[in-house]
């Protein structure tokens, strides 16, 4: 399977070498920085690297030819319509809470914030609409009492969500195709940026 990886920072870097173990071909890197570590660990690998010319969007021009799947990984850039019609199975996510819950960029602070016991991440298939698209898999994890947004997300949330990519990769190579199940639209909640979130 051929893979267009979209993304930056550690979870991006992470996310490439999760991708190198399950034996897919990762045919280019975009990124919005080319500073960023993720752009230095491709180029380590000797994998093609290209700077978006928006940082806040990915185009068509920007996907390698021949990419049968798009993935984010810490990416706040959107994917466009034209550029997930390039791919064969356009493009899948990964967003830190169980989705329709808290979408938005700052999705476990609000899950501490509001004192949720539970959290978890989902793989979800990119859409026009930010967090909005349908689910290939998800699964939850326990909140620690006193826990803060980094610690929940370091122990629990990216080790989990570098489980389901996987997972959701070993899938779309054995089966040709991605699990997709719609959002329910009546449970869907808001996480906006928070003063002095991380994200």
């Amino acid at each position: 399977m051929k893979i267009t990886l979209v993304g930056s920072r550690h979870f991006g870097v992470t996310t490439l070498n999760m991708l190198r173990e399950h034996a897919v071909e990762i045919v280019r890197i975009v990124v919005h920085d080319g500073e960023d570590r993720l752009a230095a660990a491709a180029r380590a690998h000797g994998i093609e690297v290209v700077v978006q010319a928006d940082p806040k969007l990915v185009t068509a021009a920007e996907i390698a030819p021949g990419t049968e799947l798009i993935v984010t990984a810490h990416s706040h850039a959107r994917v466009s319509k034209e550029a997930l019609a390039v791919a064969r199975l356009g493009g899948i996510g990964y967003h830190p809470s169980l989705l329709p819950r808290h979408r938005g960029i700052a999705a476990v602070e609000w899950t501490i914030k509001e004192g949720d016991p539970i959290a978890g991440g989902s793989i979800y298939h990119l859409a026009d609409r930010m967090d909005a698209g349908a689910i290939a898999a998800q699964d939850w994890v326990f909140v620690k009492k006193g826990e803060t947004a980094r610690e929940l997300w370091e122990r629990a949330l990216a080790p989990l969500g570098l489980r389901l990519l996987g997972e959701v990769i070993d899938y779309g190579k054995a089966f040709k195709t991605l699990p997709a199940k719609p959002q329910d639209e009546q449970f869907a909640t808001k996480a906006p940026s928070l003063p002095g979130s991380k994200h």
